[in-house]
């Protein structure tokens, strides 16, 4: 009987001995945002009205990281427009600065890019795909700890194509 009393003894001054090594990481910090990040940073997706035609126009957006800065945004995006009318497409690459950081209530962004855009029909089109100049403002509102709301005016082809958007956007870094 005192022979397994100390083996029992033994056992529990070695598991709390090893209990004791057990290895905690040193918790891990994010490096500073300064310079060029790139990546898949967050995504949303949009729906809206291209003003001039009354096509409903549906797309997706990427944060596809910083550029120099963690407020001025490279965002690649993909849109149809149906009904009324042809359908078309664009995909645009675009940079957007925002005003604020992400942690604030609302986040107010300014940015133009390019886009390569076509309609159905577009083999027989020779002006089809078309490069557009786009110009676009916007704000994304929190709504919940990984989402934002997102409103935004597209200015399309100079000014040509006038699109309003509503739709949800996750939020970096939450």
């Amino acid at each position: 009987m005192t022979r397994t009393m100390g083996t029992t003894l033994a056992a529990l001054a070695l598991a709390t001995t090893l209990a004791a090594q057990e290895f905690h990481p040193p918790p891990v910090r994010r490096g500073h945002d300064a310079g060029t990040r790139l990546g898949l940073f967050g995504f949303g997706v949009r729906g809206g009205l291209d003003v001039g035609s009354s096509q409903l126009v549906l797309g997706t957006t990427f944060d596809a990281g910083n550029l120099f800065n963690p407020r001025l945004r490279l965002r690649p995006s993909a849109e149809l427009g149906i009904f009324q009318g042809a359908n078309t497409y664009a995909g645009s690459v675009e940079v957007a600065f925002r005003f604020t950081g992400d942690e604030q209530v609302a986040t107010p962004y300014l940015g133009g890019g390019f886009s390569l855009a076509g309609h159905e029909g577009c083999a027989v089109d020779p002006d089809c795909p078309g490069v557009w100049v786009n110009v676009l403002v916007g704000v994304e509102l929190h709504y919940r700890s990984t989402f934002n709301w997102l409103l935004e005016y597209h200015a399309m082809d100079l000014f040509r194509r006038n699109r309003i958007y509503v739709g949800l956007t996750t939020r970096r870094g939450n």
